[in-house]
């Protein structure tokens, strides 16, 4: 059987809107090797691999790379992998896909709203709040003035495995303001910050959504995500210590990738159970092309 390849844009409204993401299926495994230089080609952030047939527990394994290493765990292509999976490998009508990563079993469910529209969830890990930073540095290497940073919640690192920085601002003029330069991010990374940081404010570029959010990482230069699960979810165990929002808030609607010209909508739930964090992040997923390798 040959491999086939999908397109989707996950965490979209629109076709070409937010994050992109290749899937390609095949009933037999390629090499890591091969997978490498495939998610190289693609270049795309993520490309994910996965087998048409099911394990025995009924898991689909998946396999998630980069253009240069294989990766863990990330929010965006497990929302796409599994809305993959659930159209054009199994083709039914279950409401959840469990797939079978590097760091276990990943359970994504999917919901059918009144209008028709799909939503794709999943249950983010467990997370831990670690230092807190003053906003005078961070201020300087943002392009910022210390005036732009939201002091009633602090600047703080939150960890699944990956950390990131969790920089509150002001208002959206600040948050479209920032910027930062790859030496400005290495000195950054050298003073023992995350090599990702996730600005947040809000003030929305449309007014249904509750945030706007920018994300940068370095991947051997500073670069913009487009829509980020795994940023969203640190924001919602970040939310929860701070009580940025009630338990009747959600959905939290999060806008990104407005500066980069990819528009994306995250969702995010909330609350704490027994005393534990627990979050979910979800959105649309838009397929835009399919294939066949050769």
């Amino acid at each position: 059987m040959a491999h086939r390849f999908y397109m989707v844009d996950v965490f979209a409204e629109h076709p070409y809107s937010g994050n992109p993401l290749a899937v390609v299926v095949g009933s037999e495994p390629l090499s890591g090797d091969t997978m490498q230089r495939l998610a190289a080609e693609i270049n795309f952030s993520e490309t994910t691999f996965v087998t048409s047939t099911p394990e025995e527990d009924g898991a689909y394994r998946v396999r998630i790379f980069t253009p240069a290493r294989e990766i863990d765990f990330t929010g965006h292509p497990i929302l796409g992998t599994a809305w993959v999976i659930r159209h054009y490998v199994a083709r039914d009508d279950s409401r959840q896909i469990q797939l079978s990563l590097a760091v276990g079993k990943v359970p994504v469910t999917f919901e059918i709203s009144d209008d028709g529209k799909e939503h794709v969830w999943f249950l983010a890990p467990e997370m831990s709040l670690g230092a807190i930073s003053t906003p005078k540095l961070l201020a300087t290497t943002l392009g910022l003035s210390s005036d732009d940073i939201e002091t009633a919640t602090p600047i703080q690192v939150v960890s699944a495995g990956t950390s990131a920085l969790m920089v509150p601002l002001k208002s959206l003029d600040a948050l479209r303001r920032s910027k930062l330069t790859f030496g400005e991010f290495s000195m950054l990374v050298e003073k023992g910050f995350p090599a990702l940081i996730y600005l947040f404010c809000r003030q929305t570029h449309l007014p249904q959504n509750d945030l706007c959010v920018r994300f940068f990482f370095d991947a051997h230069g500073v670069r913009e995500d487009p829509a980020t699960g795994n940023g969203a979810a640190f924001l919602g165990a970040y939310s929860l210590e701070y009580q940025l929002f009630s338990d009747t808030d959600w959905p939290i609607r999060i806008e990104q990738g407005y500066e980069i010209r990819r528009p994306s909508l995250v969702m995010l739930r909330t609350r704490k159970c027994d005393g534990n964090r627990e979050v979910s992040v979800g959105g649309y997923v838009i397929p835009t092309v399919r294939g066949e390798l050769l």
